[in-house]
């Protein structure tokens, strides 16, 4: 599966995130943190930020499958959206319908979104993500960062960040 990047393919530093489109935790560093990141350092060539899924449940599951139905330059638009209107979905009466209106507002059709949603294979795919972020990372909670050799665990705020990618070669 393609990975899902911000930034620059060859920026000097490289972070890789693992989320679960379910966890608050997550949508308050999308909503937070990445805004002030993406201006500081992903859209000025210094950063690459690398999004993988880490779905705790099956409603993350499908909503992360759905956003990569999505057309590749809308799926940020759409992860983004997820986290921001995250309270609402997650809580509805009809979870899956809600996040299907999310896909209808990036230009998917019904039939589209339902056959993601039905897509064992895409399914696995994401799945295998998050198996691969703990064996590899040993990633355990939502969010968690890579940055080279250092691991950030939770929503940090944005200091946090700013301080260590300052430190790192081409962060400054």
């Amino acid at each position: 599966m393609a990975e899902r990047f911000l930034g620059k393919a060859d920026a000097p530093i490289t972070i890789i995130e693992y989320a679960s489109l379910t966890c608050p935790h997550c949508a308050r560093f999308h909503k937070e943190t990445l805004p002030k990141l993406k201006t500081s350092f992903i859209d000025a060539g210094k950063v690459k930020l690398i999004y993988r899924d880490f779905p705790f449940d099956g409603l993350a599951l499908r909503a992360a499958a759905m956003a990569r139905c999505a057309a590749s330059e809308r799926y940020f638009a759409v992860i983004e959206t997820l986290f921001a209107q995250q309270e609402n979905w997650s809580r509805a009466r009809d979870p899956l319908a809600a996040i299907a209106n999310i896909g209808k507002l990036a230009g998917m059709s019904q039939a589209l979104i339902d056959a993601c949603f039905k897509d064992t294979r895409l399914m696995d795919a994401v799945a295998q993500i998050r198996l691969d972020g703990e064996k590899t990372h040993g990633v355990s909670s939502t969010p968690t960062f890579i940055i080279g050799d250092k691991k950030i665990s939770g929503a940090e705020p944005f200091e946090t960040f700013d301080k260590l990618l300052k430190s790192l070669p081409g962060g400054a």
